[in-house]
Order: C-alpha cells, then structure tokens, then sequence
C-alpha cells in the first residue's frame, strides 16, 4: 500500500510539474523562429520585392513579395511555425508558376520582424498585411495561402473578408486538439494561452475552401484536418487527401500539385 502511495505521489508531482513547463514554456513549443539580423540580404532565383509594415503598437514586420508578369492574382501566404523568409520565400515562390504573385510575411519573432507576439497581435498583423494586399489587387483575385500553425492565421484572415480562395495545407481543428493529442494526459485546455480556434473562424469564410492534408501527417493528425474540413458549413469545399503524405513533404506528391493547378487554374 505504501509503495503505491509513493507511486501516486510520484506520479501526481510529475503531472503538475509538467503542466506547469508547458504553462511557463508553452511559447518555446509552439513557436520554433529563427531571426536574421536587419542587414542580411536575401537571395532568390525569382523577382521579388522586400519591404516592411508597422504594427499600431510600432512592430516592425517584414515581409517579401515575388513578382510575374501579368498576374491573374495575388497568393497571401502565412507561412508554418520554424524558421524565417530565407526558407519560407523558397517554397512560397514556387506558386508564380501559376501566375500568381506572392507575398509571405514573417510573423513577430521570426527573421527580421519584431515585435511582442500574442494571439491577438499575429492575427491583427496578418489583416494588416491583407489590407496591404488589397492595395495592390482588388479581393476577387486574393488567394489565401495557409500552411500549418498558418492555416488558422489565414482562416482568420478569409473569415473577415471577401476573397476569391481559401487554401489550407496540413491545418489543424484547432490549437488545443494538436496539444491534447500530445499530451492526452494533460488539461490543455486550461493551460494553452493560444487557442487559435481555426473550427470557429472557418464558419464566417464566405470564399471556397480547400484542404490538403497527408494521412501520415505525425505533427497534425490527418484526423484533426478532417475534422476542420467536416465543421465547414458552405457547400464549396474540398479535401485533398494525400495518401502517405506527412507534414512537410506534400510537395513530392503528383497529386497536390495536380490539385494546387486545378484550383489555381479556376
């Protein structure tokens, strides 16, 4: 009876001495960043333009924009939770072959961008850098382009406003079922500050939507895109479902290239 005592003991301080990591560190697991210094230069192979907005509250956030001829539309992008623009520009530019521009921002804390990151503040940066779009295209030619933690950021985005298409590759029902599906154990609910409920959002996006998601996907089950692509209530929506896909290597398949042309050659 002892021993199990001890066990219980052992087992109960382990539970709260995890949950109280990930209520401490929660940002360091969700949130992977590089940063580059303001001087670093960047270098593709295609056209593109840096450039910069300011926040309200004086965050510097930088962003690209690659360039074609003769555009037929603009792809916003938002991009995954690691790394910067110097790998995140590389993958985005692969959309101007479909005659599309693109511009990719980076979020607070990531590359050259600064600024204190909550909820609150990456959604209200990504409607600025929509609004810096609609300067340049009319909405009926805005794309939405989300990929992964970026999915619910551009779900956001197209819930506020009229634009022509909502992609989304590898997203999630919402943050907390990512986290409770790691830590089943855990009362995630409770202790996630990020909620980024991309399941509420995507219920006010009035545009077509469609999903691409690998059923080998082991950072954000196939089964939590399913869900998010189930709890959509308008008729215009599709799932591509990559068979043997995982979270980032969608791209080697035929199949989401065969689907990125049909719904970009719309």
């Amino acid at each position: 009876m002892r021993k199990l005592g001890r066990f219980a003991i052992i087992i109960f301080v382990l539970f709260l001495t995890l949950s109280l990591m990930l209520t401490l560190f929660q940002e360091k697991f969700i949130f992977l960043p590089t940063q580059l210094p303001e001087s670093y230069t960047y270098s593709f192979e295609s056209d593109f333009e840096e450039f910069f907005l300011t926040s309200p509250d004086g965050a510097k956030l930088n962003a690209l924009h690659f360039k074609t001829e003769n555009p037929k539309g603009v792809i916003l992008y938002f991009h995954g939770n690691a790394g910067d623009l110097s790998r995140w520009g590389r993958i985005a530019r692969n959309f101007l072959d479909f005659e599309y521009d693109v511009i990719i921002m980076d979020y607070r804390g990531y590359g050259k961008s600064t600024g204190k990151r909550n909820e609150s503040n990456l959604l209200k940066d990504a409607q600025l850098f929509y609004e810096h779009t609609t300067g340049l295209f009319p909405e009926h030619q805005i794309v939405i382009y989300g990929r992964s933690l970026g999915c619910s950021i551009g779900t956001h985005v197209a819930s506020n406003n009229e634009i022509k298409k909502l992609i989304l590759e590898t997203p999630f029902f919402n943050l907390t079922d990512v986290a409770q599906d790691r830590f089943p154990f855990l009362p995630m609910k409770s202790i996630l500050k990020y909620k980024l409920n991309s399941n509420e959002f995507i219920k006010k996006v009035q545009a077509p939507i469609r999903i691409f998601h690998g059923t080998e996907d082991r950072v954000v089950a196939y089964d939590s895109g399913k869900r998010l692509f189930k709890s959509i209530p308008i008729t215009d929506k599709k799932m591509y479902t990559i068979e043997g896909g995982k979270h980032n290597d969608l791209d080697q398949f035929e199949v989401y290239w065969q689907g990125i042309r049909a719904e970009l050659d719309n």
